[in-house]
């Protein structure tokens, strides 16, 4: 394990598997969806994390991809419940950083992604951006290019915190330093570094309080 130190002005965080342990209800609800209409498990749960729902049924059945069956399945992962946890270190990272220099950018609509933050104790972001501000979700760069927007810094001085590879790359395209964690998948590419979880990350800032850099903890690819 090696230590770095990487000069940037804002960290952006996707939620689902980055801030929010909710891996087991996205699961049951596409697995439901899956057998429903008597699709792959395997072939759907490949590509379903990190993407937003109308994007994923327009890789896996492009013939039931449409707004009100991706509004429809939303609805029914908004109203299950699930044991749902704050990822390790995601509470102290959020609370360790300028409350105007993080955001979160997820493939969640806003009233979910703000009920899961909450759920698990996590602070409400003051710029998030989510499925339905966007043009493009995750692989596109849209969402991140909108929060730096947003926080008025520059992408290529952010550094965005992914677990898919979907994710990964959209900070990529973004021009983002990218920090994969270890939480969905054992790789996630394309990243810079590679964590087992928040904990592995910690800010570093100026005596006047501003952000400078994060110093990342990471694990061997």
């Amino acid at each position: 394990m090696s230590e770095s130190v990487v000069a940037c002005d804002a960290v952006l965080f996707d939620m689902d598997g980055t801030l929010v342990d909710s891996r087991e209800i996205v699961e049951r609800t596409w697995l439901r969806w899956a057998a429903e209409h008597g699709l792959s498990a395997e072939a759907v749960l490949a590509v379903a994390h990190g993407r937003r729902t109308l994007e994923t049924m327009e890789i896996v059945a492009p013939h039931l991809a449409t707004p009100e069956e991706a509004a429809r399945l939303d609805a029914l992962e908004a109203e299950e419940e699930s044991n749902e946890t704050a990822i390790a270190g995601a509470k102290l990272l959020l609370e360790a950083l300028p409350v105007d220099r993080w955001a979160v950018v997820t493939s969640a609509g806003h009233a979910l992604a703000l009920a899961r933050l909450e759920s698990v104790g996590l602070p409400r972001p003051r710029v998030l951006v989510g499925a339905d501000d966007v043009v493009e979700g995750k692989p596109a760069p849209d969402g991140y290019l909108k929060a730096a927007a947003a926080l008025g810094v520059a992408p290529e001085r952010c550094v965005v915190i992914e677990d898919t590879p979907a994710g990964a790359m959209a900070g990529r395209a973004a021009g983002a330093t990218v920090i994969g964690v270890r939480t969905t998948f054992r790789s996630v590419e394309p990243c810079d570094f590679l964590v087992e979880d928040l904990r592995a990350v910690r800010p570093l800032r100026a005596p006047d309080g501003t952000l400078t850099a994060v110093i990342v903890s990471a694990a061997s690819h």
